[in-house]
């Protein structure tokens, strides 16, 4: 799904905004003090994925910061789409060959730096460069937009900052990863993602569902389909009169289940749920339903274990019972 409205145009200090011209002076003050001790060690691929706790963010983080773009991974065991996401964040941290560092940060385990991120769901993705902390995006979104947002993310570092990245050696020993044995289903998960990145939605869902014939609980299977189908539902929609409809007509159940799929699209979750709820509480018969199953849908684009979901949840059974 899309990435929620978060502009790059600017950087926003955890306490307050700084001026960027600041940041930068304190970036190259560290990097001319490393310079002078004889320059950064250059790192194996296997240390541009590391993990965080607060206890080591101002060492792994915000110092590191002044040197390379750190990627802010917020997950948990429990996060169906982190299962998704976190394996393709660490690839391209690797591939991206120094150009920024991945700090994952386990959120039940670091509870006070989600609440300093003000972050609401997970999984977050969170960028800190030359201490400054910027938004990227929020829940498991298609690689070709990750793409995009780490480019950006890599430009702003260098023409702001003078951020340059961090030197990788491949050949360094025991850096190389263990091989990881391919699962049943990867050349079709795959084939999902390269449709997703093309364009392709129809391709995608029928990927997915392939999997889903052979394996219906297949979590990166449900979560990949039921985004692409979201997708697909707004991808020819005008959101101004879908947005115009709905708030003219609160009593059309067709009109408020397209308003919700646009707010979810748009990372607007709580407003998406809400909507759907109480069109169910103030609907019937086969409207209720069709507002029903359309909030069950929703729930795995967003998957199961979401605050945001559970509470969603509550209210659908207050409502319905």
């Amino acid at each position: 799904m899309q990435p929620r409205n978060m502009s790059m145009s600017g950087v926003v200090d955890l306490a307050a905004v700084k001026a960027a011209g600041e940041a930068k002076a304190k970036a190259e003050q560290v990097r001319a003090e490393a310079a002078r001790q004889g320059g950064s060690a250059a790192v194996p691929p296997s240390a541009l994925v590391i993990d965080v706790d607060e206890a080591g963010f101002e060492r792994e983080v915000l110092q590191r910061s002044a040197e390379v773009p750190v990627v802010l991974d917020f997950w948990a065991e429990w996060c169906e789409p982190c299962k998704q996401l976190g394996p393709l964040l660490e690839r391209l941290a690797v591939e991206y060959n120094g150009r920024f560092l991945l700090a994952k940060i386990d959120v039940d385990a670091n509870q006070m730096l989600m609440q300093q991120f003000g972050i609401q769901g997970i999984p977050a993705v969170f960028a800190v460069v030359a201490g400054q902390a910027l938004p990227l995006f929020q829940g498991a979104v298609p690689e070709g937009q990750i793409r995009e947002t780490l480019d950006e993310l890599i430009r702003i570092g260098e023409e702001r900052f003078g951020l340059t990245g961090i030197t990788v050696d491949a050949d360094a020993d025991g850096s190389a990863p263990a091989a990881r044995q391919a699962g049943p289903y990867d050349a079709l998960l795959e084939a999902a993602m390269s449709a997703l990145d093309a364009g392709d939605l129809a391709g995608a869902v029928q990927a997915y569902k392939n999997v889903l014939a052979d394996d219906p609980a297949h979590p990166e299977a449900k979560l990949g389909l039921a985004q692409a189908e979201l997708l697909t539902r707004v991808r020819d929609l005008d959101p101004g009169v879908v947005r115009k409809n709905a708030a003219d007509n609160p009593a059309d159940v067709d009109a408020q289940i397209a308003a919700a799929d646009l707010d979810l699209v748009g990372g607007h979750v709580q407003d998406a749920f809400g909507r759907l709820v109480e069109t169910v509480r103030r609907t019937a018969g086969e409207d209720r339903n069709a507002a029903r199953l359309r909030l069950l849908e929703l729930f795995e684009v967003i998957g199961a274990e979401d605050p945001r979901v559970t509470a969603a949840r509550q209210a659908l059974a207050r409502v319905l019972f």
